[in-house]
């Protein structure tokens, strides 16, 4: 209104003076009063055009978009995902085409007469829920009025061909990609698997549309932004009429990089297989195997049971089967070797024994009696001691002994000392723990890496309100009590003992990451030696706790562990060990949880996995 108004002005003022003076008009004098109102009226209309003008100013870049959007229209291109291959090239994870169904909601909003029959069609071909839809339509006209929805991935032919015979010009059949994966519940909790886009993905990440998926667990997650690639777009202006008033400009998606693991496809399908029919026959129903290259930190395998079918929780459908998994008690999504806490139970012995020979606690050759048990005087009560267990009677026992036999006595005097002997305690041991880096992340290239825990007296004091006593030394000694590891820190030091000391930062991606020693102990080499004496024990010893590996065609060192828990009425087994000595290429460790019969459960899965991967990949390898 403003602005013709001023054109008006403009237009009197150039056909004034003619117009007067045909018409024989004379000037006649106003006076002032006139003019003082005629002055009055122009500032108030001068306040009224500058606030127009600067409204207009500021909501410009608003309207330039608006405008722009409704001249280009751009339709997004999805990006394949890169592929993820073992170290060998076997595919495990790749991408098929299928058709997804959007709405486009611009569309959707500007025909209000069709609204209805749009909305019937979905409900019957594709089961969309009318109301849930209508607040995704709410909720993207808000934030951004052309964001397509996603009705439904992988629509069958019948799906697409009732959609396209109703002639619904806000129902978009689009080409897409979804995830397929190799053995699903085999590889699953390396590979991980993929989910359409959320709303907090989006907003975290503006290069996303809603038509991708995110990785959502395992190296999918870890790796997203690489395997994701970049989409195309291709572009067309058109006019109010939706007449196209210019050629389309295209620009091509770019296929993700692809991700090469150090996963072994041939170990990793036997541990799974191996390990299934172990817990079977037990009559168990949750564990784990780890497998790493003890020379370098990479991940030959990782499996657990249960795990879960990536193809079922990463694809469309199966709405059912995701509840099951998500909803399920023995919870297959959380990665047991990466993120859970365990006990180590005697598993721990050979780094204690590193640390007391290296601080001249004892010597290889220190022999301790253990009648099987150790008896603590208790001040409160003279005539009974408090006392601590041993497996069994053990005699005299020196250090490899103590380590083949898995004396529990020996290591309470080791850690907490006992009569004459003084032993490590528990600040000694702490500093040792962490020396061997217990207590603190890896930095493995997967998600949700845990940390475990290293107890303390200043914890206990500030959280339980007790002070540490002779008893807590003692139960950390042989890996019980509130000293908790991941299986990947356990195995991580059990490989630095196989290899001289050095604790490689493990990693699955095997051409973006390289061989890193995150802690070098090799100055620790005598110690060691020693301490690999006795791992050996453990298998070559008729009394070795694994001695039913002793008739393998190769060398292990191995130490075997229980750990109670739940007050001791439950118990985990525990293997780990590496092959072949003198120079490792595998350390293993397999975990069987609520176990019956301790650390028996796991020698014979760990058996089989050694022996297949000294003949298909050692002995195969040399030849």
């Amino acid at each position: 209104m403003p602005k013709n108004r001023l054109k008006d002005i403009a237009l009197e003022e150039s056909l004034s003076e003619n117009w007067m003076s045909d018409a024989g008009v004379v000037e006649v004098p106003l006076g002032n009063k006139p003019l003082a109102w005629l002055g009055i009226a122009i500032f108030f209309v001068g306040i009224v055009v500058t606030s127009q003008i600067t409204l207009l100013s500021s909501n410009g870049a608003f309207y330039r978009a608006r405008s722009d959007a409704n001249l280009i229209q751009r339709e997004r291109i999805p990006a394949p995902r890169g592929l993820i291959t073992d170290r060998n090239g076997v595919v495990l994870a790749e991408n098929v085409a299928v058709f997804t169904a959007v709405l486009d909601v611009r569309e959707f909003l500007k025909h209000t007469e069709t609204q209805e029959e749009t909305l019937e069609a979905l409900e019957d071909v594709l089961r969309v829920d009318r109301n849930a839809l209508w607040q995704s339509v709410e909720s993207a006209s808000e934030s951004d009025f052309f964001s397509p929805i996603v009705l439904s991935d992988g629509l069958n032919q019948a799906e697409i061909i009732d959609l396209k015979s109703r002639n619904l010009s806000a129902v978009i059949i689009e080409n897409n990609f979804e995830r397929t994966y190799k053995n699903g519940v085999v590889f699953a909790p390396v590979v991980g698997y993929t989910g359409r886009v959320n709303s907090g993905d989006l907003k975290s990440d503006p290069r996303l549309g809603g038509e991708d998926f995110v990785g959502r667990a395992g190296v999918e997650s870890f790796y997203d932004k690489n395997l994701r690639g970049e989409p195309g777009v291709i572009s067309v202006v058109r006019n109010a009429l939706g007449n196209a008033l210019g050629p389309e400009e295209k620009r091509d998606p770019k296929i993700g990089n692809s991700v090469r693991l150090t996963i072994d496809s041939g170990l990793q399908e036997y541990l799974y297989n191996r390990l299934r029919v172990g817990l079977a026959s037990l009559g168990r129903k949750i564990g784990l195997g780890l497998a790493l290259n003890p020379q370098n930190g990479e991940v030959l395998a990782l499996v657990q049971i249960p795990s879960f079918d990536n193809n079922v929780l990463g694809g469309s459908g199966h709405t059912a089967e995701k509840n099951e998994i998500l909803k399920s008690p023995s919870k297959p999504l959380f990665s047991r070797v990466v993120s859970g806490l365990y006990n180590p139970g005697s598993t721990i012995k050979p780094l204690v024994a590193v640390a007391a020979l290296t601080e001249g606690v004892i010597n290889s050759k220190t022999r301790i009696f253990s009648p099987g048990y150790l008896d603590v005087p208790n001040p409160y009560n003279p005539d009974e001691p408090t006392r601590y267990m041993d497996w069994r009677h053990q005699g005299y026992v020196d250090l490899a002994a103590a380590i083949g036999q898995s004396s529990n006595v020996y290591f309470y005097t080791v850690g907490g000392g006992a009569g004459d002997s003084k032993g490590l305690g528990i600040t000694r041991l702490h500093t040792w723990w962490e020396k061997f880096s217990l207590g603190k992340k890896m930095g493995v290239d997967l998600p949700g890496e845990g940390s475990g825990f290293l107890p303390s007296p200043e914890w206990k004091e500030e959280t339980t309100k007790t002070p540490w006593l002779l008893g807590d030394t003692y139960n950390v000694s042989i890996g019980q009590g509130d000293l908790l590891l991941t299986p990947l820190q356990l195995l991580s030091y059990v490989g630095a003992i196989g290899n001289g000391g050095k604790i490689y930062r493990p990693f699955v991606n095997l051409d973006a990451r390289r061989p890193e020693v995150i802690t070098d102990l090799s100055n620790l080499e005598t110690a060691i030696k020693e301490v690999q004496v006795g791992m050996r024990q453990v298998v070559a010893s008729p009394l070795g706790t694994a001695h039913l590996l002793a008739d393998l065609p190769f060398a292990v060192g191995a130490k075997t562990g229980t750990a109670q828990i739940h007050n001791n009425e439950q118990a985990n087994a525990i293997f780990v060990g590496y092959a072949q000595i003198p120079n490792p290429q595998i350390a293993l460790l397999i975990l069987v949880e609520n176990s019956k019969e301790g650390s028996l459960n796991t020698i014979p899965i760990a058996k089989d996995v050694l022996n297949w991967y000294y003949e298909n990949r050692i002995l195969a390898n040399s030849q």
